[in-house]
């Protein structure tokens, strides 16, 4: 395949102060160099125009006082211009984002572009490897796939930089997998709640742990509906951080500014954590309130896995016998925007939310607000109790299927 023609104007900044223009182009299978001299800016592309489209017609010769043209440079292949991308910025990358970029270009980039030479890959190419990304058999997702072309469009765009191509095909919306907005999901009803805090309880209660070993499920589970904690946030909660006697959670340790806050610690709340205390007795200020046996910090995986998954699907088997549907698929994050529709249902204010849940853009409170706007008003009542620890809350919860099963 004949190289394409291409070409940039080149500026330098001679001793006299004075800005110096010269054209590089591709011209005859070679890349050239053509002196212009202090010419302007819309002269110097002017020109560059008309060499170009010289070169496009055969007609272009080489100007008698232009610099002998040095040897042309191969035209690097993708894989080894991304090797020395690589080379360039991998000190700059933290080391997650170099495991990621990494995973990116060796299982993804380099298996489809890594023989081609730069200059081949146009946008026909790029948009071969997103379908040929989303008919695998097991394909990534559409966010995945478009992380593997933000990584290609950076590369590329960097060979752009250094007149190696003279525009990037990975750029742009079109370039880009279509991606759906996630199903958000959050806990709707009180008996869902209910069910979900029982479940946990009931599986505290199990005589199937090891000797020595209690993990507080419940405890961690109202910690994300009755606070709003994000997983990391609540791994990271330490006894100094909550104040029982005046009624505050605070967030010390979190991803942005809004998120170092303070969190109103409501009745149910505060009953779960009184309890915990009292299980561990004296425990250290800095001592984690959801610690491991051996007093770590709690992984993210084992409460997803051992402590949110287990209890959704003993609540989910509870609610069907009761006559409910079975909970949706729940994460953390999912209890994390039900504690948002519980604050609505106490009847706080958008910007209460926001402040307790750490956002720092109005619009996602009022997104949630949104919601639970029309939910019956002895709905709002039962999801209150849950909230202030009533006792009878479970009863409230259940007590309308059970009413409708007797009629």
């Amino acid at each position: 395949m004949a190289r394409k023609i291409t070409g940039a104007v080149v500026e330098h900044t001679g001793r006299d102060g004075r800005t110096y223009r010269s054209l590089r182009f591709t011209g005859y299978g070679k890349r050239r160099f053509e002196s212009l001299g202090p010419v302007s800016r819309g002269e110097a592309e002017a020109e560059l125009r008309h060499v170009l489209a010289d070169l496009e017609r055969g007609v272009w010769r080489p100007r008698e006082d232009a610099k002998p043209p040095a040897e042309p440079e191969p035209m690097p292949s993708f894989h080894a211009y991304a090797e020395r991308w690589w080379g360039l910025n991998v000190g700059q990358l933290a080391p997650r984002t170099q495991a990621d970029y990494r995973w990116r270009l060796e299982r993804h980039l380099l298996p489809f572009f890594a023989e081609l030479p730069l200059d081949e890959v146009d946008i026909d190419v790029v948009e071969r490897y997103m379908a040929g990304k989303v008919a695998e058999d097991q394909p990534l997702s559409p966010r995945s796939i478009n992380m593997t072309l933000t990584l290609l469009s950076a590369i590329l765009e960097s060979a752009v930089e250094r007149d190696l191509i003279s525009r990037n095909p990975a750029q742009g919306r079109r370039r880009r997998v279509r991606e759906h907005a996630p199903r958000r999901t959050y806990l709707d009803t009180s008996a869902q709640v209910s069910a979900l805090l029982s479940a946990a309880g009931e599986l505290d209660d199990s005589r199937t742990q090891p000797a020595g070993l209690h993990v507080h499920r419940r405890a961690m589970l109202a910690t994300f509906l009755f606070a709003g904690l994000r997983i990391g946030e609540l791994c990271s909660l330490r006894w100094r951080d909550v104040d029982l006697a005046a009624g505050w959670l605070h967030v010390g340790e979190s991803k942005t500014d809004a998120g170092r806050r303070r969190i109103k610690i409501r009745g149910a709340l505060r009953d779960e954590l009184v309890t915990v205390r009292a299980q561990l007795g004296d425990v250290a200020p800095d001592a984690y309130v959801f610690a491991t046996s051996t007093g770590r910090k709690p992984g993210k995986e084992n409460i997803r896995n051992r402590v949110l998954a287990p209890a959704v699907e003993l609540a989910s088997a509870s609610l069907v016998e009761r006559g409910y549907a079975p909970l949706p698929a729940l994460t953390p994050h999912s209890l994390r925007r039900t504690f948002a529709s519980l604050l609505y249902a106490l009847g706080e204010d958008p910007a209460t939310v926001m402040s307790e849940m750490g956002h720092t853009n109005p619009h996602l409170a009022l997104a949630v607000y949104a919601q639970v706007m029309g939910r019956d008003p002895g709905e709002k009542a039962k999801l209150a109790a849950l909230v202030d620890g009533d006792q009878m809350a479970d009863e409230m919860a259940f007590g309308e299927v059970e009413a409708q099963k007797a009629g």
